[in-house]
């Protein structure tokens, strides 16, 4: 409500007096429009991967998040209105983690930096985010709406550097210059992300290098020899 609300005794409050009288955190200055402190996003955003992966998605809440980054639930709810937000935001930053698109490789040529992209990763990293992908499915069965979301941090990030790396190799003339980037870009995202999140499988270097030498280069027109 924009006007002004009576105390008990009758007198007018602000808003921003009213804010004060819920808010959790008596340090934090309590006025309208004052700056959030994200600084601790990225702890809380681990500990929503930490605990997706240890209780799924139904069993996880925003209260076991916040016990576990030793954070108010307010704050929390605050910055995430849902657990389905929160959970979105924590799987795109685990994502980040894979692909920095400021420093990509640059082999000299394409299929030596789709190789270079493959990160290794320890059978226990790999069984943690099967087990994450496994709430992302979850999560889209009771809240289809985020599924733009999902697909934003999940397959986007790879198939932009895809998209980066094939412009790079059509500008030097490795691959033709009507080659269709946008539909290609997505192929190997795709396919780890139906493996994951459908099939139930893990991704290891095997299946990833499959997918360059067997579907994503020759669709390109790229022909060639090398072993890993």
């Amino acid at each position: 409500m924009l006007g002004g609300m009576t105390d008990r005794g009758g007198e007018a409050t602000t808003p921003a007096e009213s804010d004060s009288a819920t808010e959790t955190d008596p340090s934090a200055p309590a006025r309208p429009g004052r700056k959030r402190d994200h600084s601790r996003d990225p702890e809380i955003l681990r500990c929503t991967i930490d605990v997706l992966a240890e209780t799924g998605f139904e069993g996880m809440t925003i209260e076991m998040v916040a016990a576990r980054a030793k954070a108010g639930k307010a704050t929390l709810y605050r910055r995430w209105a849902s657990k389905g937000e929160l959970v979105v935001d924590a799987v795109a930053c685990l994502k980040q983690g894979d692909v920095d698109l400021g420093s990509l490789p640059d082999t000299g040529t394409l299929r030596g930096d789709l190789v270079a992209m493959i990160k290794p990763h320890s059978i226990d990293e790999a069984e943690k985010k099967m087990r994450v992908m496994a709430g992302v499915v979850t999560m889209l069965s009771t809240t289809p709406e985020l599924a733009d979301a999902v697909d934003a941090a999940i397959v986007q990030p790879r198939a932009e550097a895809n998209r980066l790396l094939m412009r790079r190799a059509r500008d030097r003339g490795e691959i033709g210059a009507d080659t269709d980037i946008e539909t290609l870009a997505l192929v190997t995202p795709s396919m780890v992300s139906y493996r994951v999140l459908v099939l139930r499988k893990p991704v290891d270097r095997e299946f990833l290098v499959s997918l360059i030498d067997g579907v994503l280069l020759p669709a390109a027109g790229v022909r060639q020899t090398a072993e890993v």
